[in-house]
């Protein structure tokens, strides 16, 4: 521990303190020419600032233009350009057979400068269809530098058996592997490889090569001693694009969304940037990502007369794109920029995680403005939209942004800015690289977080502003137990991360005197029930986060939090903690609240009163709601869902609901039809439900999943909401205008699906139904006709549905009523 005090005897301005198992930030390599460059560059930067008249550039203050560019859409290049004959190449040498199978294992080596492509070629070679059908198992390895063959080892091993590794030995590692590997066909993909221990290295083939002959290795490097010093026995050379390729995929995005006119005004200013790209495809992105937020002549003519192009290159043409489009964002932007270092290569950053990072390092503070969240999403979007961002994933409910990579060379420049922060004195950012024998940092420190004397360094660190004890890998995971009541000294700190982490039991009181606290993350602490009494003091909270911890209620005086953001889920108390509890009324003024909320325990709900004060129609911003009327605890209580349900009357804005474990007979709110917004029902295990709630005429709805409903026997017209005589319809109305998906699961007594339409009525009945699935409806006897004649169904699934198998199966006597339905899984 004396070690660790020393190490920390200058560092008492440390702001973001790391201690997550697993989550290690690369270190910033000291490559000193190009130190040299960028410093030249810095100060080159600097003159033209000065003299902005001169070199047409123009200053830019804090606030300026903090808005999102004209799209907020981020152009996805999915096409690859200029690659087909090397994508050929590699994909014969993988499928193929090889005169040195026998000898070694074949490794292909992708070999070009930084930025050429050679990730995405590697990437679009591993997710080819005959690629992915050919090998038992595919691996994708993202390489560190300084190299950690023991992180490499653990992955390899990971993806073979799809658990997390306690193994942190070498050998003990490439023991395990052999036994996976044994006779097995797999592409092994290590991506960005910078150096390596050749003896490591040797020991790790020759241990892959007890799998099949047919395995392969795969190698992306900008070393060529590298790729020799792996046995490289195929090389791929990666040239630059093409002129043509290289214009094609600069001109895409720069010249997205414009007009024919606009196009051939700039097309020939565009060609001359794209050269200056030197068929680098990163810089294209870079410079064409640019460009399409540029709407004048002039400014386009300023990015192409800029000086920073003159300046020596350091990653032969790449450089220069990535700061002209850096010092072309607000400042507010550039220091979120240069934040994004601290996360590893390779590594997948969580959008909404980093907003918050941002939030508590206090780089989202607009005067005028407190909604620090929405400018967290505007400058996210600014860089995503400038190609600083990259590989997103999407959310399948509404596209939108999950999470995205950086480009190596990308994150490499936002190192550099970084690297200021990192000085012995004035850290920023510091992390604990937990490994099997030392640490990176503290050679003090050994095994596990549980040997660092946390109450110590909370004695020191209190300018932190971050503290992460995430759990990263929850089979072997260094559980921190419990806090040390000294965290209160901690009083800058914005962001607590304890998520993952089943060894801690309870949060001491201690914990409520970090007053500027602004995110707690106690998501999936399976042994956490309790949070402290006086959660009430945190009155800058912003987002509490416990979705997936057993918490038995929440503390009373949650009301007084109203800056809350984010509140996961709600459990209402049993009867053992009601007098530490608060009630669903503590959420009556939370108007803020947004995203999703989950109510738990609504059947521990003894006063209808009380939901009614939730007042949730006034969470105007809350999107996603799941209503759970679960009993907790030793409750008996007469059945009150229906009246609860009633009570709990949402924001017509809503999109998505759930209701589960309901257990009246009809699920009937007078409020249903209000949700003009909502796309997205699910009905869940309500079991004594006998019928079906009228859904036909919600306007917005695209997806309705209904599950074990087990006393439901038909569904009719009152599910489409309509009767057979209905006076109100006209002749040409829509039911379930926008419904997309259907699902029915686990319908144990449902047997008839028929609705009756009168003959003068020309109804339209879910016309753009696209899937219907079925799933244990083992009683169900036929599918109303006129939902297949109607519809332009193209998927249909009957699981374990026995008597609609026999009759629409690919023998059944009602085959043809389904045959124009391209995908039937039965």
């Amino acid at each position: 521990m004396k070690e660790v005090e020393n190490a920390y005897k200058n560092s008492r301005k440390v702001r973001s303190l790391n201690l997550c198992n697993g989550f290690c930030y690369r270190p910033v390599v000291p490559h000193y020419d190009i130190a040299v460059k960028i410093k030249n560059l810095s100060k080159t930067l600097d003159d033209i600032a000065r003299e902005k008249d001169r070199f047409s550039f123009s200053l830019t203050s804090g606030t300026r233009e903090l808005k999102p560019p004209m799209t907020t859409s981020v152009i996805d290049v999915s096409k690859v350009r200029g690659r087909d004959e090397e994508k050929k190449t590699i994909i014969d040498l993988l499928l193929g057979s090889s005169s040195q199978e026998k000898m070694s294992l074949p490794i292909i080596s992708i070999l070009g400068t930084g930025g050429v492509g050679k990730t995405t070629l590697a990437r679009l070679v591993f997710n080819e269809v005959k690629v992915d059908a050919h090998f038992d198992k595919r691996i994708w390895v993202c390489f560190s530098d300084p190299v950690d063959e023991i992180r490499v080892a653990k992955a390899i091993l990971e993806s073979f058996r799809d658990v997390v590794s306690a193994v942190a030995a070498f050998d003990t590692l490439l023991r395990h592997i052999e036994k996976s590997v044994k006779g097995k066909k797999f592409l092994l993909v290590l991506d960005d490889v910078w150096s390596g221990n050749p003896t490591k290295w040797e020991e790790l083939v020759s241990t892959l090569k007890f799998g099949s002959p047919e395995s392969r290795i795969l190698v992306t490097t900008r070393k060529e001693d590298v790729a020799k010093m792996m046995r490289t026995t195929s090389m791929i050379l990666l040239a630059k694009l093409p002129d043509n390729d290289c214009w094609s995929l600069f001109s895409q995005i720069a010249f997205s969304g414009r007009t024919t006119e606009e196009c051939q005004k700039l097309t020939d200013i565009g060609r001359m940037i794209a050269d200056k790209c030197n068929g680098l495809p990163l810089a294209a992105k870079t410079s064409g990502s640019l460009l399409s937020l540029k709407t004048t002549m002039e400014q386009w003519k300023t990015v192409l007369d800029s000086e920073i192009w003159k300046v020596e290159d350091v990653e032969k043409g790449l450089l220069p794109p990535l700061v002209i489009s850096y010092f072309d964002l607000p400042s507010i932007v550039r220091r979120c920029f240069s934040y994004c270092a601290i996360f590893p290569k390779g590594y997948e950053i969580n959008k909404d995680h980093l907003i918050k990072l941002w939030m508590a390092q206090g780089y989202l503070k607009v005067e005028g403005r407190e909604d620090m969240e929405l400018i967290g999403e505007e400058c996210f979007v600014n860089l995503a939209t400038r190609s600083f961002f990259q590989d997103f994933e999407r959310s399948e409910y509404d596209g939108s942004i999950i999470s995205c990579k950086m480009h190596d060379i990308v994150h490499d420049f936002a190192q550099f800015l970084a690297q200021p922060m990192c000085n012995e004195t004035k850290l920023r950012s510091l992390s604990i690289v937990h490994k099997s024998n030392s640490s990176t940092i503290f050679p003090g420190i050994r095994d596990s977080v549980a040997d660092i004397a946390l109450p110590s360094l909370f004695d020191r660190l209190t300018c932190l502003r971050t503290l992460c004890l995430r759990c990263h890998e929850r089979h072997f995971c260094l559980s921190i137990a419990r806090l040390p009541r000294n965290i209160k000294k901690l009083k800058h700190l914005r962001y607590l991360n304890l998520s993952n982490n089943d060894a801690i039991y309870e949060l001491p009181e201690a914990l409520c005197d970090l007053c500027n606290l602004q995110t707690l993350d106690v998501s999936n602490c399976g042994n956490l029930h309790a949070l402290p009494q006086g959660i009430a003091k945190l009155i800058n909270l912003r987002h509490l986060i416990n979705e997936g911890t057993p918490l038995l209620y929440l503390p009373k005086g949650l009301e007084r939090l109203t800056c809350l953001r984010t509140l996961s889920e709600f459990t209402v108390s049993d009867i053992e903690n009601v007098s530490k509890a608060g009630s669903l009324q503590c959420l009556q003024n939370l108007n803020h609240l947004q995203g999703s909320l989950v109510l738990t325990a609504l059947g521990n709900v003894t006063d209808v009163g009380e939901a009614k004060s939730a007042k949730l129609e006034s969470k105007k911003h809350l999107v996603c709601l799941r209503l759970e009327f679960i009993k907790l605890g030793r409750v008996e209580l007469v059945d009150k869902d229906n009246e609860v349900l009633e009570a709990l009357q949402p924001s017509p804005d809503l999109e998505k609901l759930t209701i589960c474990d309901y257990k009246s007979k009809i699920i009937s709110p007078s409020w249903l039809m209000s949700l003009t917004e909502l796309r997205m029902l699910n009905l869940q295990r309500c079991g004594k439900c006998e019928q079906l709630p009228s859904l036909g005429r919600l306007p917005s709805l695209e997806s309705l999943v209904v599950e074990a409903l087990s006393s439901v026997r038909r569904v009719g017209n009152e599910f489409l909401g309509i009767e057979s005589d209905d006076i109100s319809l006209s002749s040409s109305s829509v039911v379930f205008p926008k419904l997309k998906f259907l699902e029915f699961r686990d319908m144990d007594e449902w047997e008839e699906w028929d609705y009756v339409i009168s003959g003068q009525k020309d109804i339209k009945i879910m016309p753009r139904l696209h899937r219907l699935k079925l799933d244990g409806c083992h009683k169900l006897k036929a599918l109303p006709d006129h939902l297949l004649l109607t519809t332009k169904m193209n998927e249909l699934t009957m699981n374990w549905c026995s008597v609609l198998k026999e009759r629409y199966g690919r023998t059944g006597d009602w085959r043809y009523k389904v045959s124009h339905i391209p995908n039937i899984r039965d």
